[in-house]
């Protein structure tokens, strides 16, 4: 069973991500089963695995989008009486854009949705990471596929929570913006948030250990 070190002290209320035993069952068939991870807050880890072993399963059951069959996930330090939502971002690997909106407009929807209204400046300020402040008047229609990506990985900026669970975070990104990516993520560990990005895709971040998930059995 992994366990990472870990590397920051955290001003945030999760102190670590522990996984037991973890198996989830989608079909009539068991995706992975005997799942045990531990991450602290200041680390994260790189989930990979061959196409159907499960890496987005496993987010959608560390997010609470999917019940395991066997085992718990738990958040060491979260409020009991929280909702999933308060403490944990979830980004899919399809981009939640709405495309009849603008970039401005879709910020202020995610932030408004999650609990913490911008005005213009703050959308800006969690933008510009990813070098999409100078885009925010545009109607997300005409943005390209990695400007999409981005603007989805934007909100985690938008709406600051201290786990990130990532499926496929940078398909579509450019060299470049894998870079602003990853450094966005290296800032997220230094501020003692946690980490879990399942990928096909090398990270270049050094503090996410690798996690390899095999493909059951049939």
């Amino acid at each position: 069973m992994p366990t990472i070190s870990k590397s920051a002290e955290t001003n945030w209320t999760i102190d670590a991500l522990a996984v037991r035993d973890l198996a989830v069952d989608r079909g009539g068939r068991r995706v992975f089963e005997g799942l045990s991870l531990d991450v602290p807050a200041g680390a994260g880890v790189a989930v990979t695995g061959p196409n159907g072993s499960g890496k987005s399963t496993l987010l959608r059951a560390l997010a609470g989008l999917l019940k395991p069959t066997e085992g718990s996930v738990a958040f060491a330090g979260a409020d009991p009486e929280a909702p999933m939502a308060s403490h944990v971002h979830y980004v899919g690997h399809l981009d939640a854009v709405k495309t009849q909106e603008s970039v401005q407009q879709n910020m202020a929807f995610w932030a408004t949705w999650l609990g913490t209204p911008l005005d213009l400046d703050g959308i800006e300020a969690a933008l510009e990471p990813l070098d999409l402040a100078h885009l925010v008047d545009l109607p997300a229609s005409v943005l390209s596929a990695g400007q999409k990506r981005r603007l989805s990985l934007s909100r985690l900026l938008a709406a600051p929570r201290p786990v990130w669970l990532l499926d496929e975070p940078t398909g579509a990104l450019d060299a470049a913006s894998e870079r602003r990516f990853c450094a966005m993520i290296e800032r997220h560990l230094d501020a003692g948030g946690l980490v879990v990005a399942a990928t096909h895709l090398p990270l270049d971040v050094d503090r996410l250990a690798p996690f390899a998930i095999a493909e059951a059995a049939p």
